[in-house]
């Protein structure tokens, strides 16, 4: 019988992310998955930037954006005429930008970037059977080998849909799905419409229903993924149970999609290279919990929604995220008994408000909001997910961004030994929690030194800690050598102006890049008192 601390199961982005993370935590993992090689689809395609600020806190993003393509916003088109045009414009402090990639070059990608962190897929192999206690669960397997056991401290259920995990968990997971099958299809569109846009064209019919064509520009030259309503000769009558995603039977030909752009293409286009093609159905569901003991979901096992907005690999790419750096510290021994918890009180909320928009905006259409026009395609990048109400999460009223807020961004940080200004992200890039101390003339340096060495015992020794001076503010050399403390200059007053920090004030942000708390730094006992939200007594 074999042991690991966590078991993987499922090999797509969401199972590779928390895998990659695990193992870059010096956690044991292992990764399985029933089928014998990927996938070479282009299912999920497009990429947010919050996904691509997760990638470069991994150290990913540089191959992702070697190979994927901008995507700029989205051209739509009525009966013919040109409707409302999307443009997906971010903040400058946001510093990546909406990008599509095909899903099969996504999981090469993390599976690279799985090796280098000491892991692999194990390929061919099946979970038969899940049997937990309370201290490991106990894994049957079908591999090539033959049948094998395996003992896991935690079990997590990276499975899609019809997760196995989630099963032998007797989680539930209500929902419904819609009636309409469509077609996907991976091709490339000789036409004369401007690179980089998301093309969505629709037509009433005869009996009030919309036929609908929808193309996502992929890395190539023409390269589409074009989504469309089946036709009748290849539905297909859905399976038993959840009937979500791709299905067998017969699949498109490039007539079929032709066809289809005959009728609804704003311009004139044919189609060709036709790479693949599948019928799929939707479903919109979410599981009552997202852990059940030992057992833990993430990604399609635990959220299934209309691919609207490209929200679902990327919200189940933020449930590893969020779930692996908190089962690192609870399997080396260094977390509370309740941190675990923290993952479902702050994914299932989010989980469910995605489920919701996207099933609103397939039936209605994209949302605006007139008080805030930016607001939208904010939180389509996923820029607006936060904890604010969350376990771990101190409440500090009237500050922005508040505790429970993504960490933003800011350039323009100098250091003594570089040449060239830092972002604040860079910072960011470990695995440990982060604890930026704001000095400005009236601070003291020995107030500053006392937090953090306070906060570093209480975090076990994982923690970071930056003195990052205000503009213009004398470099003490009590901060920058005697008590040892890492100095950032904010030279360009980015960081100020994105934090407003009072002279003093304590910022901690989590491993996954989250505001956790703003405290003064004259009371390193409060500090303590937050870190024992995460961290077990030393």
């Amino acid at each position: 019988m074999d042991d690991t601390d966590v078991l993987v199961v499922g090999a797509g982005p969401v199972g590779l992310t928390a895998a990659a993370e695990l193992c870059r935590r010096g956690v044991r993992c292992r990764v399985v998955d029933r089928l014998d090689a990927p996938q070479p689809y282009a299912k999920a395609v497009g990429i947010q930037p919050r996904t691509l600020e997760l990638w470069d806190a991994m150290g990913l993003v540089g191959r992702v954006l070697d190979e994927a393509v901008p995507l700029l916003g989205q051209l739509a088109f009525v009966d013919g005429e040109p409707g409302p045009r999307l443009d997906l414009d971010l903040p400058a402090e946001v510093p990546y930008r909406f990008a599509a990639l095909p899903q099969d070059t996504t999981e090469r990608l993390l599976a690279e970037h799985l090796a280098g962190c000491g892991g692999t897929v194990e390929r061919g192999t099946e979970v038969l059977g899940l049997e937990q206690d309370d201290e490991v669960v106990r894994v049957t397997l079908a591999t090539p080998a033959g049948p094998r056991e395996l003992t896991a401290r935690w079990v997590v259920g990276c499975d899609g849909a019809h997760s196995t995990v989630r099963h032998a968990a007797g989680i539930g997971f209500g929902g419904d799905a819609f009636p309409e099958q469509y077609m996907l299809g991976d091709v490339e569109l000789d036409w004369d419409l401007p690179p980089g846009y998301v093309v969505r064209s629709t037509r009433r019919t005869a009996d009030g229903g919309t036929d609908a064509l929808v193309c996502v520009p992929l890395p190539g030259r023409g390269r589409y993924r074009v989504s469309m309503n089946v036709p009748p000769e290849l539905a297909t009558a859905p399976a038993a149970g959840v009937a979500h995603g791709l299905e067998g039977g017969r699949a498109p030909e490039l007539r079929h999609i032709q066809q289809v752009l005959d009728r609804l293409s704003p311009r004139p286009a044919t189609a060709s290279a036709l790479r693949w093609s599948s019928v799929f159905r939707i479903s919109h569901r979410l599981a009552d919990r997202y852990r059940a003991g030992r057992l833990l979901l993430a990604g399609d096992a635990a959220h299934i929604h209309p691919p609207t907005g490209a929200q679902g690999m990327n919200t189940g790419i933020q449930d590893a995220w969020n779930l692996a750096w908190k089962l690192a510290l609870t399997v080396r021994g260094a977390a509370t008994d309740t941190l675990l918890d923290s993952y479902q009180a702050e994914r299932h909320p989010v989980g469910e408000e995605v489920v919701s928009r996207t099933v609103r905006h397939a039936r209605a259409g994209f949302d605006s909001d007139p008080e805030d026009p930016a607001a939208p395609v904010l939180r389509e990048a996923q820029l607006l997910v936060g904890y604010r109400d969350g376990p771990l999460t101190e409440p500090a009223p009237g500050t922005r961004p508040a505790p429970g807020d993504r960490a933003p961004d800011c350039a323009g940080l100098t250091r003594p030994l570089t040449a060239y200004p830092q972002r604040l992200h860079e910072l960011l890039r470990g695995t440990r929690h982060t604890l930026l101390l704001a000095a400005g003339p009236t601070t003291d340096a020995q107030t500053l030194h006392a937090c953090a060495a306070a906060a570093h015992a209480a975090a076990h020794g994982l923690l970071d800690v930056y003195a990052v001076l205000a503009q213009g503010s004398p470099a003490s050399p009590a901060v920058a050598d005697g008590l040892r403390l890492p100095v950032v200059r904010d030279t360009g007053a980015a960081f100020h102006a994105a934090y407003r920090p009072g002279d003093g004030e304590a910022l901690l942000v989590r491993p996954d890049g989250y505001l956790a708390a703003r405290l003064p730094a004259a009371d390193p006992a409060r500090l303590v008192a937050h870190l024992r939200r995460t961290f077990a007594p030393v």
